[in-house]
């Protein structure tokens, strides 16, 4: 038999952050590679909300798997959807049935959005974790616009220019803090029958502050921020519905005609499968080597694992997820050399979030910075971060060319609609 018929075969689910890691990881291994995927690209998640903003196209920030890993000659793509991983029998269920055998099945199959068991909103409020949710988001960002300049009816036009963001979290103040320079400074002069000076964009959270996993002075620095580009900020405050003309807090409702929702995610439903312990959003509680409880062969990493370390939960973020799909692979190798396995340890290089134009906060443990310098340090974080050069001279010259002119580039409305909510608008 050929020698690729006795190495051990290796599969990977997800092509994101630590998907990607794994495989590069294992790219001088002897070891065969079966990358699986439901779309045919990687995409950058932090940079969504620019998308779903106009500030940039879909392809700034994205790139095909094939090409990424083009080079790596011991690594097979396959464009699937994984229905089930069957552990006792070493095999995973793609497509119509057909069966994938693995020696190592390392699990990055990412999260979604999640309404807290109301996911009959999410007609109303879309969540932002996929090109597709961007597109959508941009399109009825811009269309309020349009509908509110064709209005004949104050109280209407006013529920257009109404923006309700549910969740303060990271997702949830970056798209805030894009919309109302937007309105006022971008879309300003293109219209005539409304003033999109009167935009309001209103952020709610559940908690009693925003941005949690920052400390409280620069998550009081960021809603400072947010409230001086002209968003409401609303804490404290539980969503109890949504509809097509509105938000309700209570017994409180906020006429809006548009809502977009940034409040939680919920794990793979790939992981339920597995039949090993979960947390409350559907993650897996992965052993400190990132191995599935049970299941030694199989790993779990991003946002489909809970890790713990020195008491506190590792956070969901792209250096982590980078670091866990590392780990795994090199947990593999180990295996592989008969050497014992290491447990994970999260190197925290920082975190950073921006606000709006000029403003962001960074988080380093003893330094932490706010306003301009965090934002441009943002800036070089996130160029550097893409994948691809081509992709990184677009995205710098769109950033320089909407801090120069106010303008978005992207600002088209598409006729493909991911959800069509009953009632008006």
């Amino acid at each position: 038999m050929p020698d690729t018929a006795r190495r051990p075969r290796v599969v990977i689910v997800g092509g994101g952050f630590a998907g990607l890691a794994a495989a590069k990881k294992l790219r001088r291994a002897g070891v065969e590679i079966t990358l699986i995927d439901r779309t045919n690209h990687h995409v950058f998640q932090p940079l969504l909300y620019q998308v779903a903003t106009g500030a940039l196209a879909p392809s700034d920030i994205t790139a095909p798997i094939r090409w990424i890993l083009r080079k790596q000659t011991n690594i097979t793509v396959l464009l699937a959807d994984v229905r089930r991983v069957e552990p006792a029998r070493g095999v995973v269920v793609i497509d119509e049935g057909r069966e994938l055998a693995y020696d190592y099945l390392i699990l990055a199959a990412g999260a979604r959005h999640a309404y807290f068991g109301r996911d009959d909103w999410e007609p109303y409020a879309p969540g932002l974790k996929a090109i597709e949710d961007a597109s959508e988001i941009r399109r009825r960002f811009l269309l309020a616009f349009e509908r509110a300049e064709k209005s004949e009816d104050a109280a209407e036009r006013d529920e257009y220019l109404t923006f309700v963001v549910i969740g303060g979290g990271p997702t949830g103040t970056e798209l805030s803090g894009a919309m109302p320079m937007i309105a006022r400074k971008a879309l300003g002069p293109d219209f005539r029958n409304i003033d999109t000076k009167r935009t309001r964009v209103i952020l709610i959270e559940g908690g009693p502050r925003l941005l949690p996993s920052f400390p409280p002075e620069l998550a009081e620095r960021a809603q400072r921020d947010l409230e001086a580009l002209g968003v409401e900020v609303r804490l404290n405050s539980l969503v109890t519905g949504v509809d097509s003309t509105g938000v309700w807090i209570g017994k409180e409702r906020i006429a809006a005609r548009t809502a977009f929702w940034a409040a939680g995610n919920i794990a793979s439903p790939l992981a339920k499968s597995l039949g090993a312990p979960l947390d409350r959003a559907g993650r897996l509680i992965v052993e400190p080597d990132l191995s599935v409880p049970g299941h030694p062969k199989i790993f779990a990493v991003g946002d489909l694992a809970i890790v713990e370390q020195d008491g506190r939960t590792v956070p969901g973020v792209c250096p982590a997820a980078n670091q866990e799909g590392a780990a795994a692979a090199e947990n593999i190798l180990r295996d592989i050399r008969r050497q014992p396995r290491r447990n994970f340890r999260y190197r925290n290089k920082g975190d950073l979030a921006v606000i709006g134009r000029s403003h962001a906060i960074a988080d380093f443990g003893k330094v932490r910075l706010a306003g301009r310098i965090a934002w441009l340090l943002w800036l070089f974080v996130h160029i550097m971060y893409l994948v691809g050069f081509r992709n990184r001279i677009s995205v710098l010259l769109q950033w320089t060319y909407a801090y120069l002119t106010y303008q978005r580039g992207v600002r088209l409305i598409t006729d493909v609609e991911r959800y069509k909510p009953p009632g008006p608008g």
